[in-house]
């Protein structure tokens, strides 16, 4: 909506374009629960928003007689702007070009991605910092710095052209990235999965592919999408609870976003150099072909640890270490991030933690660290998980309690059932081609 907007009032109107999508939403929330959701509600929204914004620029005289024309274009649907003839088919859509417009070279790349994914995405600003793995402090902080580089050096918002698109493409396409990982493992909320927002990342990156920006780190870039959301239908079950990896149905993958995954892979080791996107689509694609290669896996992740030496690679790492090499081995591995500050309120360290104290026969210490899991901020789906975890950790114990294998087999044997534990069942999300991959490299 702010991205449409702004195409319509010009690049100067960013803040009024923001305000007046902001009040269309106060009004929503005053007007529907009386009146009811209206039929179309994005349709409802976008014109409040409209009329909202013609009304501050009559109210204030900004431009005169435009009013007018804007008027006339708010029945219409979005359209190639005529004024900029120039401009591909590709890169004419009001979302792409206002990323495009927010990454600004002589802004701060991570200013600049924040700034996207607040105007153009619609992120808050807990989301963005969850994303970054930040304190929202420092996301708003940086939000407010490229406002003021904006203004202060009153840089254009217009759409770029040629050599000064290349320069922005890379910001972009982390602006994607970060709009497909919020979408693909929610960081909080009700559902696990937010498949609106994955397919339009998807959309978005493949209208670039389709430019003649593309490059092999887009068609990676690409791939990784496509391979990932072809999961989407067996990530969760009936009632939204999480499947992991090795329990999903393979028949219920789409194998047509398979296709086009493999398709985009192809296409992107045409290159001579290897990026972040073009491993994280190895990975993606080892799992689409086969489960079980994990000494592969491992091999993929020591390259992208090569290329992004970050805590949250480590952890994904760490996944492939315990199939590889054994659980202890993989838990001395993640042992250092305890004391990194950016994983201090990131579940899935003491998620995965748990798993691996519990693999080793660490009950106490596993059913700790799942509690400590608990305490941090994550989607609904992913705390009924870890309580289920914590429940399973309590009933192991209080069976082994009651009933020691050395005096019962059938009380052995019953905690075995009751707990089913193998491979990686009781590792929350986040493992290898199951969403790890797709946090913050930070």
């Amino acid at each position: 909506m702010v991205a449409h907007l702004v195409r319509l009032l010009g690049p100067p109107y960013l803040s009024l374009a923001e305000e007046a999508v902001q009040q269309s939403m106060v009004r929503a929330l005053e007007v529907w629960p009386y009146q009811g959701v209206p039929e179309k509600p994005e349709a409802w929204l976008f014109r409040v928003a409209h009329n909202s914004a013609i009304d501050t620029l009559r109210r204030y005289q900004f431009i005169g007689a435009r009013t007018q024309d804007i008027v006339a274009a708010l029945g219409h649907p979005a359209a190639p702007d005529p004024a900029h003839p120039g401009i591909e088919e590709h890169l004419r859509d009001d979302e792409l070009r206002m990323i495009f417009m927010c990454c600004h070279p002589e802004i701060a790349r991570d200013s600049a991605v924040t700034l996207s994914l607040k105007v153009c995405c619609g992120f808050s600003i807990r989301e963005i910092a969850r994303a970054f793995l930040a304190e929202e402090s420092a996301i708003a902080q940086r939000i407010v710095r490229a406002r003021r580089q904006i203004q202060e050096r009153r840089l254009s918002l217009d759409m770029p052209r040629g050599p000064d698109l290349e320069l922005r493409l890379d910001a972009v396409l982390e602006v994607l990235y970060f709009l497909f990982n919020e979408g693909y493992t929610a960081h909080e909320g009700d559902t696990l999965i937010r498949r609106d927002l994955c397919l339009e990342a998807l959309r978005l990156a493949r209208l670039v592919a389709g430019s003649s920006l593309n490059a092999p780190r887009v068609d990676a870039l690409v791939a990784l999408m496509a391979l990932q959301v072809a999961r989407m239908p067996a990530r969760t079950d009936d009632a939204g609870e999480l499947i992991l990896l090795d329990e999903q149905d393979r028949g219920r993958w789409d194998q047509q976003l398979i296709a086009l995954g493999f398709e985009h892979f192809d296409r992107s080791i045409a290159g001579d150099t290897a990026s972040e996107y073009h491993v994280q689509a190895a990975i993606a694609a080892t799992h689409a072909r086969s489960s079980n290669d994990w000494p592969l896996i491992l091999e993929l992740y020591d390259q992208l640890l090569a290329l992004n030496d970050s805590p949250v690679v480590r952890l994904n790492r760490a996944v492939a270490v315990a199939k590889v090499r054994g659980a202890a081995e993989a838990l001395a591995s993640i042992e250092p991030l305890r004391e990194n500050a950016k994983l201090r309120e990131y579940y899935l360290l003491m998620a995965l933690r748990g798993h691996l104290l519990s693999a080793l026969g660490r009950g106490a210490e596993a059913a700790e660290a799942f509690r400590a899991a608990l305490e941090c901020r994550c989607s609904e789906p992913e705390r009924r998980f870890l309580e289920r975890k914590c429940r399973q950790r309590m009933t192991k114990r209080f069976m082994r309690s009651r009933y020691p294998r050395s005096e019962t087999e059938g009380g052995a044997l019953m905690v075995r059932n009751t707990l089913s534990l193998s491979g990686t069942r009781e590792c929350p999300r986040h493992l290898p081609g199951d969403a790890m991959e797709f946090n913050s490299g930070t």
